[in-house]
């Protein structure tokens, strides 16, 4: 994770109808998890760990559903705003705020100490994507756990660029290794969904099926889904609908996949 602001943030919030869309994927999958690794680990109340959960856009959620969730992050201006977060939601003393990276992330938070990890916007900016991933599957149990991995995607850069009339970016992207657009791009790194399922077998994980997340989100006016509760409802059933399919991941701007701990792990 880098050193600076959590690469995450505010933005990342599940709120105002527009930005609960663009998460809307990733939360009804991450729902999910948390209810399997509950049943498979036989109780209510897991140990969660959010790599680089910023102010808590994920984290505060995961604990109002009854969950303990240590939160890494190196900002501590990022760490003050989820702490005061989760005292408004009355979930204080189930948010603990840890500041640190995924270098030391172990040291930090705990080795093989978690049942479900959230590693959402990290791996585009570490140096070393496999490393990092490697430290967050060490946090792990090793007798059962579940990692939730968001990052962007390549395919969703190059349509943006193209979509904006900036087709010498979209070219670029398409065939950088990083799939960066040049050099005012904002992330060092992209991937794409072969590119993240192999990232994450080479953890130690068995990855599941990539879902694509915000496939059209970022391409419908936010004016038209804020004032038409109709229009967002069918944008919604369109983005969960098209996640699964190969066609649509490929251009989605985000990529994210659930893995677990394999048996003899």
């Amino acid at each position: 994770m880098p050193s600076g602001p959590s690469p995450r943030g505010a933005a990342g919030a599940l709120t105002g109808p527009h930005a609960a869309l663009r998460a809307g994927v990733v939360w009804e999958v991450l729902r999910q998890a948390l209810q399997d690794r509950a049943a498979a680990a036989g109780r209510q109340e897991l140990d969660v760990l959010d790599t680089g959960g910023g102010s808590g856009s994920l984290a505060v959620p995961v604990a109002g559903l009854g969950h303990r969730v240590t939160v890494v992050d190196p900002s501590p201006d990022a760490l003050f705003a989820l702490e005061r977060r989760a005292g408004e939601e009355g979930v204080a003393g189930r948010v603990r705020a840890v500041q640190g990276d995924t270098q030391d992330l172990l040291e930090v938070a705990g080795a093989g100490a978690f049942d479900l990890v959230l590693c959402h916007g990290v791996l585009e900016y570490v140096e070393d994507p496999a490393a990092a991933l490697r430290s967050v599957a060490g946090a792990l149990r090793p007798a059962g756990g579940t990692l939730s991995l968001l990052t962007a995607g390549v395919g969703g850069a190059v349509l943006a660029r193209a979509l904006a009339g900036r087709f010498t970016e979209a070219r670029r992207a398409l065939g950088d290794p990083a799939g960066r657009w040049g050099g005012a791009d904002p992330l060092p790194r992209r991937f794409t969904p072969a590119a993240l399922t192999a990232l994450v077998a080479e953890a130690g994980l068995v990855p599941g099926p990539v879902h694509g997340v915000r496939i059209f989100a970022d391409l419908v006016p936010g004016s038209l889904v804020d004032t038409e509760p109709e229009a967002l409802q069918e944008l919604t059933r369109l983005e969960a609908e098209a996640a699964g399919r190969p066609a649509f991941q490929a251009v989605a701007a985000q990529l994210h996949v659930r893995a677990e701990v394999p048996d003899e792990m």
